[in-house]
């Protein structure tokens, strides 16, 4: 029983960092979808300085690029990343936001 409430609790908290960081990249200006990008380090900036370097954090991340959420890019010898606009829609459901007004 343990075991399964640590479990759902860890799955919790990573979807909440997920959801930080894709709310975090979605608020910037520019907004980081497709060719605006930032350094991937900026993406620990906006969490609780305790979570900043913590596996889940990592975990979390790793899970957004299989998602596909997110795409990585070699620039300046650093990682930077953006949001992928071809996920636009299913990230808005992720975060549980209305489709955004197509114009």
């Amino acid at each position: 029983m343990f075991i399964y409430w640590f479990v759902l609790i860890f799955e919790m908290e990573q979807r909440a960092i997920q959801e930080k960081i894709l709310r975090k990249l979605m608020s910037m200006n520019p907004p980081k979808w497709g060719n605006p990008h930032t350094e991937e380090d900026n993406l620990r900036k906006g969490l609780p300085k305790h979570l900043r370097g913590a596996k889940i954090v990592q975990n979390a991340i790793d899970e957004l690029y299989k998602m596909e959420f997110l795409t990585k890019l070699k620039k300046t010898g650093e990682w930077h990343v953006s949001l992928n606009p071809g996920k636009k829609e299913e990230i808005y459901r992720f975060l549980g936001l209305p489709p955004e007004e197509r114009r």
